[in-house]
């Protein structure tokens, strides 16, 4: 990253910001904090008049339901005359949206007098002739069946009760019942408590069946014109569409340019911008900026940046950037620090592969990471296509597909084999064996990558001197190989010197913070509170150290006893299938079984990545490399 200062006149800032700062180089920092604020520059504070109109294009086009069209961003001629413009055709968009409305009411006064008569259709008499008795009250509506009964029943010699059914449903009766106007309170109490739903229909005259087939002839008329309406919403939107696509494309340029020139510092009519720029893209972006008129660039390099620490703008292949997932979750590496995402790849694959392998299930989790994966595009299932392939390759060595165990047997004696190479059951002892010196490798690994990174960082006595050093290499070592010794199990160099070389690390790892100040050739090397005080303290940090050693690669035995999990809950699965095997309790057992273990095999790998392996060389802490990339965004609107 280099550091790159921007000065100019007030006039010439949006031209930078437009040429240098909307395609993802430029990440632009607040200026203000790059300078003295005795210097007098301020930050800009105004009022966006862009972004307004951004929105008010698209709740035009939302509200007539227009695709706004796509075309390359220019420049509002005026913002009064685009206002002016917008005004004029929002108020005849306006003048339909009412007529439309209008005419929707219409619409569902139709449909709703059609679904209300549409019961009534057996009534042959006119309703308005029935409705406007004097002395009879007429009231239409719903009786279900019980009410109907107990009416029947209860009711049926009352002179005063007329009900009169017009149709038929499972649950009742819709109809209408007529009673004198005299006696009309006491019969509404009656009908009510047999829970008779009314229903109030509106005016019309004639019978129910015509009056039906007025409103359905209304009903037709109105969907003419509601279609006359879209047409001419249609034609008004496409005269001026093109207008409109340009208008949008400019004022959402010059929304993005707006929204970066909160960044600038600003004194009269002087600008002060700086950012971060990728080193590699540095020359270019210095010669757009110096193409506009009155710019001065000056590029610093970071360690030239005082106090500001770069951002880190994380570059990895593409079938590593998913566990980029990971690395960002603990923390961004610091600039100057190794990007973890390689390391974390692959070993979280083959430490995920090992835990969860079957070839079935393997082939599932692929299968089902990448069907979520091109869905839903989230990092997660992207990472965990590569760790369903490593457990498919694991399933062939442990000879497991779905929980069969002798399933691919044939396949492995045509390769020449006399069984698969690893029965996980009655290999318990080598397995936990691997998973601990996995465990070695890793550690060994981590502590490659701290050498890697302090080498990288200049510091040679923290590469030669420390917990996670050379020093801390050849003492893990050492210990490894007299742990090995005492248990019978292989050793790669004689006892006598690896004890010896396990007496010299421990004393260098003692004095350590010594050494590496020493070697670095700081003045300051000797302890601050003393040789006493400094022996005292240290003693316990080389136990921690010495402990640290143990446990992480202890730790490991979860890698081991994680494949012995796997085999034995499909034994279950297999046992509560029954003989012959019961397939949907197989394949139940199955889908549980890739849920519940994926799920602890990316917790448990999660877990070693950062306790075991992380703490011993990663530091995180970065901030990222942020900037608009507004080619980006214009394709994600």
């Amino acid at each position: 990253m280099k550091l790159v200062h921007v000065q100019g006149t007030l006039p010439s800032l949006d031209d930078f910001l437009g040429a240098c700062c909307l395609d993802g180089r430029f990440g632009l920092e607040p200026a203000s904090q790059y300078m003295s604020a005795s210097l007098g520059y301020a930050p800009l504070n105004e009022e966006d008049p862009y972004t307004p109109l951004v929105e008010r294009i698209e709740s035009l086009a939302a509200q007539i339901g227009a695709q706004l069209p796509e075309l390359e961003p220019g420049r509002p001629q005026g913002l009064r005359q685009d206002r002016q413009f917008l005004d004029e055709l929002a108020q005849k968009f306006a003048a339909l949206r009412a007529e439309r409305d209008s005419l929707q009411d219409q619409q569902r006064l139709c449909e709703d007098a059609i679904a209300q008569y549409s019961h009534f259709l057996s009534l042959k008499a006119n309703v308005d002739e029935i409705t406007g008795c004097d002395h009879v009250k007429v009231r239409f509506g719903f009786l279900p069946q019980a009410g109907y009964n107990k009416l029947m029943s209860s009711y049926a010699d009352d002179p005063y009760i007329l009900f009169v059914p017009c149709s038929q449903t499972p649950e009742g009766y819709w109809g209408i019942y007529l009673t004198p106007r005299s006696r009309s309170q006491e019969t509404d109490g009656i009908f009510s408590m047999l829970y008779f739903e009314p229903l109030r229909v509106p005016g019309a005259a004639g019978s129910p069946a015509e009056i039906v087939e007025h409103f359905r002839e209304n009903l037709e008329v109105v969907q003419k014109s509601l279609d006359d309406i879209d047409a001419r919403v249609r034609e008004l939107w496409e005269n001026h569409e093109e207008k409109i696509g340009q208008l949008y494309a400019a004022a959402r340029y010059q929304a993005a340019v707006f929204s970066l020139r909160h960044f600038a510092a600003v004194k009269g009519q002087h600008f002060f911008c700086v950012g971060w720029v990728p080193e590699r893209e540095v020359d270019d972006i210095v010669k757009k900026a110096r193409e506009t008129a009155d710019l001065r660039v000056t590029v610093d390099d970071p360690d030239k940046a005082g106090r500001y620490t770069p951002p880190t703008k994380l570059r990895n292949a593409w079938f590593v950037r998913p566990f980029e997932f990971f690395v960002e979750m603990y923390g961004l590496p610091n600039y100057d620090e190794t990007d973890a995402t390689p390391f974390v790849a692959l070993t979280f694959t083959v430490l995920f592969g090992i835990m969860f392998g079957d070839v079935g299930q393997g082939i599932v989790l692929t299968l089902f990471s990448l069907f979520m994966w091109k869905v839903k595009k989230n990092a997660l299932f992207h990472l965990l296509i590569p760790c369903g392939i490593a457990s498919t390759c694991a399933g062939f060595v442990y000879g497991s597909f779905f929980g069969y165990e002798e399933l691919l047997d044939p396949l492995y004696h045509a390769l020449g084999m006399a069984s698969k190479p690893v029965s996980v059951m009655d290999s318990i002892t080598g397995i936990l064996l691997f998973a601990v010196y996995i465990g070695v490798v890793l550690v060994l690994a981590a502590m490659g990558m701290n050498i890697y990174t302090q080498w990288r960082q200049g510091r040679l006595g923290s590469v030669l001197f420390g917990t996670n050093s050379v020093t801390g290499v050849i003492t893990y070592l050492a210990g490894v190989d007299l742990v090995s010794a005492f248990m019978g199990a292989w050793v790669f160099m004689p006892v006598p010197l690896a004890a010896v070389l396990v007496g010299l690390g421990l004393a260098s790892l003692l004095f350590a913070e010594v050494l590496a100040p020493l070697v670095n050739g700081e003045p300051d090397w000797r302890p601050a509170e003393g040789w006493g005080g400094y022996l005292m303290q240290n003693v316990f940090e080389l136990l921690e150290s010495v402990l640290s050693y143990l446990s992480n690669t202890i730790s490991f035995l979860r890698v081991g006893a994680f494949v012995i999990v796997h085999a034995s809950m499909m034994m279950v699965v297999f046992t509560l299938a029954g003989e012959p095997a019961n397939l949907i309790v197989v394949v139940l057992g199955n889908g549980v079984v890739i849920a519940l273990e994926a799920l602890l095999s990316a917790i448990q790998g999660i877990r070693l990545e950062f306790y075991e392996m992380f703490s011993r060389f990663y530091t995180g802490g970065g901030r990222k490399f942020e900037a608009m990339n507004y080619g980006s965004e214009q394709a994600a609107g």
